[in-house]
């Protein structure tokens, strides 16, 4: 995908987000996969191509602009600095089958602390099937591993960004 076919696809995504968010603050939502194809490219073909990190490293600006207009929108602006990372799944299970989570997440904090940050990792626990636990950790690392999280303390998530495939 060319620099010019990035930058247009983004302007729709914030284009798209905002004449939402103009509609109805509390209910606006981006919907990536219906966006129009450039070139043949769409956001939905780029993470199954490169997968989510190159997504939130080429759009992830625009996402974090949206998410920044609809927080305001809904009188509930964030305070300090934000910006959006890749998702990464760890699963946890206590009797039961594991799994994976592809999406991104809008952490907010102090510089210092916020410019550690690469990730998100989701910790995904389940007792029995019956009941879920997700812990949102932010995380200094693209890779976290079970046991070997390094959390990025002062630093918390503010919003979910899920990609429909």
């Amino acid at each position: 995908m060319d620099r010019a076919c990035k930058r247009r696809v983004a302007a729709l995504i914030v284009i798209a987000f905002l004449a939402g968010a103009g509609a109805s603050p509390a209910l606006a939502q981006i919907s990536l996969p219906s966006l129009p194809s450039i070139g043949g490219n769409t956001i939905g073909a780029a993470i199954k191509l490169f997968g989510i990190g190159y997504v939130v490293k080429t759009f992830g600006p625009q996402i974090n602009s949206a998410i920044n207009t609809l927080m305001l929108n809904s009188g509930a602006a964030n305070k300090e600095l934000t910006k959006v990372v890749p998702i990464v799944g760890v699963a946890v299970t206590i009797g039961g089958s594991g799994g994976g989570t592809i999406g991104a997440a809008q952490v907010q904090g102090p510089k210092a602390d916020l410019d550690q940050v690469q990730a998100v990792a989701q910790v995904t626990g389940s007792i029995q099937n019956v009941v879920t636990l997700k812990a949102l950790i932010p995380v200094n690392s693209l890779t976290p591993l079970p046991g070997k999280i390094h959390r990025v303390y002062g630093v918390g998530v503010t919003a979910l960004v899920d990609f429909n495939l």
